[in-house]
């Protein structure tokens, strides 16, 4: 699978598109005045802490109070007693049963890295917080909606190759490196070098660093190193400070993205601004160097994302229906709470039977609902509603292929079995909003609802308001209602006899007047 990155900017905003074989597969957006918080770090203020919800609001700054929960918080370790259950998860990860005050009964997983077991201490967070206390913080997700960030104590620092854990001791592989023999090599390696440059706490190695020699992950560590060292010392320099501050914000997007998405496969990188081409390249060298002949300038006069249909595919991103190729279709629908996705046969017929037409709708619908979700970046429990399928190897088929698909997704997901009624129930790992929630705002005709009231049923609402109004006041003799024209219309047409019935049991003359900016639901009775 080719691949290209596609970095367009502009004075308002900066895109990264991901083009797999040519078609657009992921789009991320940065708005200039509104840049993501993810990554970033603080020196938080706590301003409320809640011992019902085991939880704090932290002041970051930002116009809406952050949120952290206990179990964000780092955790001390300390001698589990004898009495203690230990479940063996798998070679590096247990579950650790501890019955003591102020522990939860069932710890989270941590790594064991000597024979003696080692619990884990979760005190309530009403003994660890109070109020304007000054804790340094890093935004796991940005705002979503009237939500505010949500925080970690438990920092983590990205470079290349590597994530650095100053408050863990655990060393992990990413799991999309499979290969056992490189999984030792990484953490061996990793291990020797921890203890030569001294480095307290854990490593992560990231996917990119699979088959990457010694001295370039030794490079990482150093970097990593310095970098925490400049935080610490920016923390120290800031406590005296009353206010909220930024302790080290997060690589911008084009950066970022050289960073975190180009691999091996990566064929080229496409840049249509001559400042950020530089930057890009500069960083590249320095970092990324095997990318580094593959970043092309665009100058042509046609928008880069033009070119490659970037825009048109965002414009039908934002639509509720995916068309297939077969001729079926996929609804998508996306609440607060949840996603569903509805497969349909649309004027698909098929040939030879119809669990043959509904398995071949199925299966390609598979492929389109992995792209929807990384494409619009959506999040959370989402139910696909597969047409119901007969054979039960048609249903392994499905499952299987969807799986197969979402390999490529960078976010986590976790999904169940096919039902009897044909759907599937997955969780997505969602960090920031989706392209939905990126790009569009609730209508303000529907309020959201995807929906408005008929004309008949707005002409019903105005009678009653206007008997209403008659019993209210006695003095008006004339009523005149503003509507939109759809309204009017019908006010003067088909329910034109039951105007006059009103007129004649109200003893007073209603008339009319269209108002072009009222939206079909908006009215006004003006009583003269």
């Amino acid at each position: 699978m080719s691949e290209e990155l596609l970095i367009n900017i502009s004075p308002m905003e900066s895109r990264v598109a991901v083009l797999d074989n040519g078609i657009l597969g992921e789009i991320y957006i940065e708005r200039h005045h509104k840049l993501g918080l993810v990554g970033n770090i603080y020196l938080g203020t706590v301003v409320r802490v809640l011992p019902g919800m085991q939880a704090a609001f932290v002041d970051i700054g930002q116009s809406r109070t952050a949120f952290l929960h206990v179990n964000d918080m780092q955790r001390e370790p300390r001698p589990a007693p004898k009495s203690s259950k230990v479940e063996k998860i798998d070679d590096e990860l247990t579950i650790i049963e501890v019955a003591a005050e102020n522990l939860v009964v069932t710890a989270p997983l941590v790594s064991i890295q000597t024979t003696e077991a080692i619990a884990v201490t979760k005190t309530l967070i009403q003994h660890r917080l109070h109020e304007s206390q000054r804790i340094l913080v890093q935004v796991t997700k940005d705002q979503l909606g009237s939500k505010g960030a949500r925080l970690t104590t438990n920092i983590s620092l990205p470079s290349r190759y590597l994530v650095y854990l100053p408050s863990s001791e655990h060393i992990g592989i990413s799991q999309r490196i499979d290969g056992e023999e490189e999984r030792t090599r990484l953490k061996t390696e990793l291990t020797s070098l921890m203890q030569t440059v001294n480095l307290k706490g854990g490593l992560i190695a990231r996917t990119a660093a699979e088959r990457v020699p010694v001295d370039k992950l030794e490079e990482d560590i150093y970097y990593l190193l310095q970098l925490w060292r400049t935080i610490c010392a920016r923390r120290q320099e800031m406590k005296s400070n009353q206010s909220s501050e930024l302790i080290y914000q997060e690589l911008s997007l084009p950066l970022r993205s050289i960073r975190d998405l180009v691999h091996a496969g990566t064929e080229k990188v496409v840049i249509d601004n001559a400042q950020i081409y530089e930057q890009v390249r500069y960083f590249a060298k320095e970092f990324v160097p095997f990318v580094y002949d593959r970043i092309v300038h665009y100058t042509a006069e046609q928008s880069l994302f033009d070119v490659h249909r970037v825009e048109d595919d965002l414009r039908d991103a934002l639509k509720r229906r995916v068309d297939l190729k077969s001729g079926g279709y996929l609804i998508i629908d996306q609440t607060e709470a949840m996603t569903t996705i509805d497969v349909n046969t649309g004027s698909f017929v098929g040939g030879r039977s119809l669990e043959d037409t509904v398995y071949k709708t199925n299966l390609e619908a598979t492929h389109a609902i992995a792209r929807q979700l990384r494409l619009r970046n959506l999040g959370g429990i989402i139910i696909l509603d597969f047409i119901d399928m007969l054979e039960q190897q048609h249903k392994d088929d499905i499952l299987e292929s969807l799986q197969s698909q979402l390999v490529q997704d960078y976010a986590k997901t976790k999904i169940t079995q096919v039902s009897e009624l044909g759907l599937v129930e997955m969780t997505r790992k969602r960090t920031r909003e989706s392209l939905g929630q990126q790009l569009c705002e609730p209508c303000s005709t529907c309020q959201g609802r995807g929906f408005v009231k008929t004309a008949e049923t707005v002409c019903f609402e105005i009678f009653r308001e206007i008997m209403r109004c008659a019993r209210t006041y006695n003095s008006p003799k004339k009523f005149t209602v503003v509507a939109h024209a759809a309204v009017i219309d019908l006010l003067l047409t088909s329910e034109s006899d039951t105007v006059a019935d009103l007129e004649y049991l109200l003893g007073r003359v209603i008339t009319f007047d269209v108002e072009n900016l009222y939206t079909q639901e908006q009215y006004d009775i003006v009583l003269d």
